[in-house]
């Protein structure tokens, strides 16, 4: 079994709008703007990771806090995906992120995201006694997402010592802080998110040469995988075997929906994981599922089909290592 943890869910809003005017045009008037189409999901890194797993007929358990009306939405949409729960409920109300997709820049979506409800501390003592015990049936565990208010910066630190002890295997899908935090802790696959700032354990990770420093440092603290993007259709790999480029020949014009891809590609990762494939076969598929879901408009591809086809389109060259 796969546990996923979301400490911050979201109920994800998608608008698609034919031009996105961002500035006031007409000073002293509103600004109306029509979305051709919309749609809405459960999200949340650990969550997406979970519902592609459970697509792909992997059990897994979902776990974090859920809060109010929203929340009750999240849990109705991650149950219909086959995925099992096993949330904290607290007062307040889950956050709703928008995401809005101009025609002819799908590559570059607009996202607001919104704080979160803080979390209580008698919920926090609660969730630990919980995942204690799912640690107990899981062969991985992916710590996904931002830290919402009210947990402290180093918790996933704490949620990798925990699944460490118990023999599982950590995975940590996060940036900044929440990163950083975590990987003295020693967890077994990083893939830092660093769309808000290009940094990995506290190092800079804008170049390439930047970002194969930065993944060596994370290998050298106890990491076994570390996989950082290194533009839209490029990552890097970091292993103690070596270094290796990752690359899509994907045109940009192909993306639909960049939002998801992320997580499909820790999720595909894992799954060939699971199924016995080697890392780097492993990685291969994870960025097909990256790919196939940024070419359509629904968050994640959960086609296994389509995605084996776009293991075509991945390149791969080592760049050190024997």
């Amino acid at each position: 079994m796969i546990l996923t943890v979301t400490l911050n869910p979201t109920l994800d809003k998608f608008y698609w709008v034919d031009r996105l005017p961002l500035s006031l045009e007409r000073v002293e008037e509103e600004i109306l703007i029509r979305a051709k189409k919309s749609a809405t999901s459960a999200g949340g890194k650990g969550i997406n990771v979970s519902i592609f797993l459970a697509c792909m007929g992997v059990d897994t358990v979902a776990m974090g806090f859920l809060a109010g009306h929203t929340g009750q939405i999240i849990l109705r949409d991650v149950l219909a995906r086959g995925v099992t729960a096993n949330f904290v409920w607290i007062e307040g109300e889950n956050r709703t992120n928008v995401t809005i997709i101009e025609r002819g820049k799908e590559y570059h979506p607009v996202k607001i995201h919104e704080q979160g409800p803080a979390i209580p501390p008698h919920a926090v003592d609660m969730f630990l006694r919980k995942y204690r015990r799912m640690l107990r049936r899981a062969e991985y565990v992916v710590l996904g997402g931002a830290l919402p208010p009210g947990i402290p910066v180093d918790f996933y630190g704490e949620l990798v010592r925990l699944a460490n002890e118990a023999g599982v295997r950590a995975v940590v899908h996060a940036g900044l802080t929440a990163l950083r935090e975590a990987i003295p802790a020693k967890p077994y696959f990083i893939k830092p998110d660093v769309r808000q700032e290009a940094e990995v354990g506290g190092l800079p990770a804008r170049t390439e040469e930047e970002i194969i420093q930065a993944g060596k440092h994370a290998i050298q603290q106890g990491v076994e995988i570390c996989l950082i993007s290194h533009h839209v259709t490029g990552d890097i790999l970091v292993t103690p075997q070596g270094v290796w480029d990752l690359e899509a020949r994907v045109p940009l014009s192909r993306y639909k929906n960049l939002v998801g891809a992320d997580d499909a590609l820790v999720a595909g990762v894992l799954y060939r994981l699971v199924e016995g494939d080697s890392v780097l076969d492993a990685v291969r598929f994870g960025m097909a599922a990256a790919i196939a879901s940024a070419e359509i408009e629904p968050k994640l591809c959960l086609v296994k089909s389509s995605i084996e086809r776009e293991m075509q389109e991945v390149e791969v060259h080592r760049k050190e290592g024997g």
